[in-house]
């Protein structure tokens, strides 16, 4: 394939994302899951039968788990301030993104999920707003929120709340590039604890990478970050100033680059063994040249979307071992929605209280093992259509939420996966079903 065809068919979904949303009208809507035989029916599932169940779960809370679909269904909560690499472009111009991923959790996880956009940028609302809805569902997702309010707004919900909150931008982003980072690192002969790495971009996915990272086992001393003002460090007076403004990323300037690097992109990729961008989605942004300086059989993560800092195939021509991006459509593809569902689907199944760094750890590693026995430069991680994997990541989130102690439900590793498949199967099968009888109609284009 010419470099030509590559970016005509990169370029692809972009050009028919349009139509196909207006022609589907939305990508979710709700119906039943209870027998509505008659209507008679209803007076079981509306008045005055639902009294009963009502009245018992006022007696004992934790039975809403068992009577309603709190027990499986997530908020997809945003409030467009930080929309894919489209920026604030607000609420509404955000809802197809929420909806899309309302779309993966029910699709990858079995997980039903509602879009809410937020007509707020205040994250107090947005904290207030969140604790307010949470009777309601098992757990939240926020979505495309700006830094650095996302950090306290994430953090105070993981505090206050009952119910797992997550931040995907953050925590999702962080887990699957750790997943990748940790077979390109094996496949390449290195270790986590000894590769430097270059950070490309301080925003909250990156800098949940760094935190995942380094509490994984890599050095943060032999690491660099890059901002739009060049390398975090010690030095930067800048950021120093206003620390109380942005505290996770005056920790960052203390504890990276301890050698005093100073510069941008060029200079933190020097002689690094991995780079890591989340940064400007153009290509260009990082140089074939700059590949070249780093450390031999170097690991390129190009994961900005829509379209990645540097194309593969360039990078792959400077020298680069291993190159991943966040497009399904290039190998490698180090996309959030590898996780996120599966995450979800093994905190809701043993009520798990909040997602901790350490089910992280274990889904990241779990992503990483299901690739062992065929892992190679284009395979270092798995591929959404690999539906197997989802419910192995479920099941050691739920093992490891148990551990911990964050879990309402005691469940069996067995147990786990058998009801991560179920569910997930049933969300492909009534797919298929109401595709094949007509209710979604075939899609007027295809890619």
């Amino acid at each position: 394939m010419t470099e030509d065809e590559k970016l005509k068919k990169a370029g692809r979904p972009q050009q028919i994302s349009s139509s196909m949303h207006q022609f589907y009208r939305g990508k979710m809507e709700t119906v039943p899951k209870c027998a509505v035989r008659s209507m008679d029916d209803f007076s079981v599932w509306y008045s005055p039968g639902v009294a009963a169940p009502c009245m018992d779960i006022h007696r004992e809370p934790d039975r809403v788990y068992d009577y309603t679909s709190k027990w499986n269904t997530v908020a997809v909560i945003s409030d467009g301030s930080r929309v894919l690499g489209l920026g604030d472009i607000g609420p509404k111009a955000g809802l197809p993104v929420m909806e899309g991923k309302a779309l993966l959790y029910k699709h990858l996880g079995g997980v039903d999920a509602v879009a809410i956009t937020l007509d707020t940028k205040d994250p107090d609302e947005i904290i207030r707003t969140v604790l307010l809805l949470q009777p309601a569902f098992g757990g939240i997702n926020l979505e495309d929120i700006e830094q650095p309010k996302c950090f306290r707004i994430l953090d105070t919900l993981r505090e206050e709340a009952e119910i797992p909150v997550w931040h995907d931008d953050q925590q999702g982003t962080a887990t699957v590039t750790l997943a990748g980072l940790l077979n390109a690192l094996k496949l390449t002969g290195r270790s986590l604890a000894n590769s430097s790495i270059a950070f490309i971009g301080s925003g909250a996915a990156n800098v949940a990478c760094a935190r995942l990272i380094f509490g994984m086992g890599a050095d943060p001393g032999a690491c660099y970050m890059v901002d739009s003002r060049g390398i975090l460090g010690a030095h930067r007076d800048d950021i120093k100033t206003r620390r109380n403004e942005f505290p996770e990323k005056w920790e960052l300037c203390e504890a990276t680059n301890a050698v005093g690097r100073t510069g941008g992109i060029a200079q933190a990729m020097e002689n690094v063994d991995v780079v890591i961008s989340l940064s400007k989605p153009e290509p260009g942004t990082i140089r074939p040249e700059w590949i070249r300086a780093m450390k031999p059989d170097p690991i390129v993560f190009a994961c900005a979307n829509p379209t990645p800092e540097i194309w593969p195939w360039d990078a792959t021509e400077a020298g680069a071992a291993v190159v991943a991006t966040g497009r399904s459509d290039f190998p490698n593809q180090v996309n959030n929605s590898l996780c996120f569902p599966a995450i979800f689907r093994g905190a809701l199944d043993v009520r798990a209280r909040t997602i901790t760094d350490e089910m992280c750890f274990a889904a990241a590693q779990a992503l990483a093992d299901s690739v062992a026995s065929e892992l190679g430069p284009e395979r270092i991680i798995p591929t959404m259509e690999e539906r197997a994997v989802f419910p192995l990541v479920a099941a050691e989130v739920g093992m490891k939420a148990q551990e911990q102690g964050v879990a309402r439900l005691s469940m069996s590793r067995d147990g786990l996966l058998q009801s991560a498949r179920e569910m997930i199967e049933r969300s492909h099968r009534l797919t298929a079903a109401m595709m094949r009888d007509g209710f979604i109609a075939e899609p007027k284009e295809e890619l």
